[in-house]
């Protein structure tokens, strides 16, 4: 007959049996579950390489490489507000010295610039710089500024457009250079050149204009080191108004006219 003793400690060892087992059972599911997930996430990375050696992720990286090698598209353009030129060539002529001054100085000239944009007349100021103005009397006589682009615009800090250069560069000229005139106009005020105003290009240096001028569309803060020889009629601003509304190539302030320029004939005539 079994004991109460012998029973109890049968008990104790049935249940440390049983608790042996579910350790040992549990361990086993745990060894289960870590095979699993590990095999899981060898999938995930090896799919992970075979996508990129297949090229999959590579075409994205050419996709992304592409667009960054391609420029992006330039802002469009506003449309030319200006006409085609008229048919004819730039006449490149040049002259070793100033022609004689020929204008009467007492009597009123004005030029007309016929544009691609449209007329822009000018009341020039033969009594107070009659050199300008007589070499402009001849060159405009010899058809020098036809078909001549005016190749510079300004939008930033001054406010101009520069024309009277046959080659387009900037550094064309007749081949001669007329004194500085005028230099203590009335208009000029305060370093500023008004809008209305037309004024030789120079080097910088003094007497050192030839046929390179330029129309002042807005007041500009310039030196009085330019001979300011003429005054744009009303509606020769609002020609140049326009061009200057069409901006310049750069987008500094300073470069080619978007607006297709060109004068196709310059006239000088006394009234």
């Amino acid at each position: 007959m079994v004991t109460q003793e012998q029973r109890k400690r049968q008990l104790a060892r049935e249940k440390f049996l049983r608790q042996q087992q579910r350790r040992t059972a549990a361990r086993r599911k745990a060894r289960v579950r870590n095979s699993v997930i590990a095999s899981v996430l060898g999938v995930i990375v090896v799919g992970s390489l075979t996508l990129y050696t297949t090229g999959v992720l590579k075409d994205d990286d050419k996709a992304k490489a592409s667009s960054e090698a391609s420029p992006a598209p330039s802002p469009s353009k506003a449309a030319d507000p200006c006409a085609k030129p008229a048919a004819g060539s730039v006449k490149k002529e040049t002259w070793k010295k100033e022609p004689a001054v020929t204008i009467d100085k007492s009597a009123k000239y004005t030029m007309k610039l016929d544009t691609t944009c449209g007329a822009i007349d000018i009341a020039l100021k033969a009594s107070a710089a009659p050199h300008t103005v007589s070499s402009f009397d001849f060159l405009a006589s010899k058809g020098y500024f036809d078909h001549t682009k005016c190749h510079r615009l300004t939008t930033n800090g001054i406010y101009v457009l520069q024309c009277g250069d046959p080659t387009g560069s900037g550094s064309g000229g007749p081949g001669y250079t007329i004194p500085d005139e005028n230099l203590k106009d009335a208009s000029l005020k305060n370093n500023v050149y008004p809008a209305g105003t037309v004024a030789m290009a120079n080097t910088s240096q003094p007497h050192t204009g030839g046929s390179q001028f330029f129309l002042v569309y807005q007041d500009s803060p310039l030196p009085p080191s330019y001979t300011p020889f003429g005054t744009v009629s009303e509606s020769g601003m609002a020609v140049l108004k326009k061009i200057a509304a069409a901006g310049e190539n750069t987008g500094a302030g300073d470069g080619a006219p978007n607006a297709t320029v060109v004068i196709d004939k310059a006239t000088v005539s006394k009234s």
